[in-house]
């Protein structure tokens, strides 16, 4: 009787290691570039809804540039984590050529056309690369600054999508986010102090400067101040002046689930190192938010 033969392992195509390492599902972060477009009460006019879409995309390409070199300078730590291992740079099955090359492309594609759009938007476009280039060579290793460019990266989102339909930039949307940032990256840090224990530094040096306890206690500072700014922003005289109604608030419920939610899925379910992955696989997480986008939208749009 012959031995049966391992069927020999499909090598992934060059076309095929690119789009993983530019992380197409990491594309629903650059929904914040349409919160201005919602907020603004342009929601359904064309014009208006095509630019926002155009700077979505623009965005898109503009991530998944940092993404690829964010592989490129974490190859080596990349490789003592047991997801992130896996990945084409880090396994060695991309060379590092073919991914300098497709990340200049899109970084230089994503600004030809952002110019091309509007100039303000190039500017926010450019801006975004270069502070996430200076974060993937040194800011990423200084403790707290950290993650306060991982929300600077997600206000720069909100900028994109104001100076792109020319509404004026709501300070109350830019606060909000970047608490809501400071939430996720924050309880990012915690998960992988908690998967990778006392190696956790060795993968992201930075790490050595934070402890669960610590975290802990910037996680809880930055949960309760999202909440207390939306609130604030639903009942402030402006909105309610703006919008014509006070049922904003009637939302705030969907915000609290939202973030105990994801606090239950961070310390019970010991997750939260991907926020993008949370959302997408979490189905209470998924419904909440999409009733809290439709609420939204019946009280801004049909009052």
């Amino acid at each position: 009787m012959s031995t049966p033969t391992m069927a020999p392992s499909v090598r992934p195509s060059l076309p095929a290691m690119l789009l993983r390492t530019m992380r197409p599902k990491q594309w629903i972060k650059n929904l914040f570039v349409l919160s201005p477009l919602m907020f603004s009460q342009h929601l359904f006019e064309m014009r208006t809804l095509l630019l926002g879409l155009a700077a979505f995309a623009v965005f898109s390409l503009t991530a998944s540039a940092i993404y690829i070199v964010n592989d490129i300078f974490d190859a080596r730590t990349d490789r003592l984590h047991p997801v992130k291992a896996k990945r084409p740079i880090a396994s060695g099955a991309l060379r590092l050529p073919a991914a300098w090359t497709t990340a200049l492309l899109l970084g230089a594609l994503a600004l030809v056309l952002a110019l091309l759009i509007g100039g303000d938007l190039g500017l926010v476009i450019a801006i975004y690369l270069v502070m996430n280039l200076i974060y993937s060579a040194f800011l990423k290793r200084a403790v707290i600054i950290d993650v306060m460019t991982i929300a600077a990266s997600f206000v720069l989102r909100i900028v994109a999508g104001a100076v792109v339909i020319d509404v004026p930039m709501s300070e109350w949307l830019l606060i909000c986010t970047s608490l809501l940032a400071l939430f996720l990256g924050f309880s990012k840090r915690r998960h992988e102090i908690t998967v990778l224990e006392e190696d956790a530094h060795i993968h992201r040096p930075v790490l050595l400067e934070y402890n669960t306890y610590f975290l802990d206690q910037m996680i809880s500072l930055v949960t309760a101040s999202t909440l207390i700014c939306y609130i604030l922003y639903t009942v402030a005289e402006d909105t309610v002046l703006k919008f014509g109604s006070k049922n904003l608030l009637l939302t705030t419920p969907f915000v609290l689930y939202g973030l105990f939610r994801y606090l239950y899925l961070v310390h019970q379910r010991n997750t939260g190192g991907d926020p993008t992955s949370e959302f997408l696989s979490d189905k209470p997480l998924v419904l909440n938010v999409v009733l809290w986008a439709a609420s939204v939208v019946l009280i801004i749009y049909f009052r």
